[in-house]
């Protein structure tokens, strides 16, 4: 009975670590995706801001972490492999713990990310220019960010203003990223010149552009996807607590008869 018990549980576990592996790849996917990716919002965050870089570095580091305590589960499970159990909870609680500081930091610094941002776009708004190669995937990943939330700007269009190009050409050109007529729907990057010619200088009022912001899209986005990195990490935390409470459980159940077999089979 005892020994069916046993095997019935060893197997249970190797299936709990299993789902501990595949949620450590998850997080070590977003890791990498902030990472990577060069061609959203997400691009001009880690470029321009080091504790995002940090964030992602962070999630990589867990999510690997968390991988190879899994698999080594996994294999602990199905071979019954003889280790000290106190080592395995130290590594469970040292992942438990970076998780919840990590989501504690993202959530108690939402308002300064926020006004982090709008320094970044500001800025980069100011410096734009297509022609200057040096920043050319940050400037990208904002046109992408403009052209496909239909937005102009961080707080409106009236910022491009504000660029140095644009003040040289007396504002007769505007970023063709923000551009809402079907004549520039091709034009994804750098700027277009006005149709129309204007006495004197132009302002963005004469530019056929969307006039609102991306500070509300922008927003909507952060929230969708920090909750979607922030559940995993929720996830994966409950699943680390509830798999030391099974071998905590299950190591006193049996502690008296089945102790040095407890301990080579729940090791992992």
């Amino acid at each position: 009975m005892g020994s069916g018990c046993l095997k019935v549980t060893k197997y249970f576990l190797f299936l709990f670590n299993l789902l501990f592996l595949i949620l450590g790849a998850v997080i070590l996917g977003f890791g990498i995706w902030i990472l990577a990716d060069k061609t959203s919002f997400i691009s001009v965050l880690q470029t321009s801001s080091p504790s995002v870089r940090t964030g992602a570095y962070i999630l990589v580091g867990v999510g690997s972490l968390t991988m190879l305590m899994g698999f080594l589960g996994c294999l602990g499970a199905v071979n019954e492999i003889r280790c000290l159990l106190g080592l395995y909870f130290t590594c469970l609680m040292v992942i438990l713990i970076t998780q919840v500081a990590a989501g504690l930091v993202i959530y108690f610094q939402q308002e300064e990310l926020k006004g982090e941002l709008s320094r970044i776009v500001e800025k980069l708004i100011e410096d734009y220019d297509p022609v200057n190669g040096e920043d050319k995937n940050l400037q990208d990943a904002w046109d992408y960010v403009q052209k496909q939330l239909t937005c102009c700007g961080w707080n409106g269009a009236e910022e491009w203003e504000k660029n140095n190009i644009l003040i040289n050409r007396s504002l007769t050109a505007y970023p063709c990223s923000c551009s809402n007529s079907s004549k520039d729907a091709e034009e994804n990057t750098g700027f277009c010149s006005l149709d129309v010619g204007v006495n004197g200088t132009a302002t963005y009022a004469d530019w056929p552009v969307h006039k609102q912001g991306c500070v509300d899209g922008v927003q909507d986005w952060l929230k969708d996807n920090l909750g979607i990195i922030l559940g995993v990490c929720t996830g994966v935390a409950v699943v680390e607590v509830s798999h030391s409470l099974i071998h905590i459980h299950i190591l006193f159940l049996y502690a008296d008869s089945f102790k040095d077999k407890v301990i080579g089979i729940f090791f992992f």
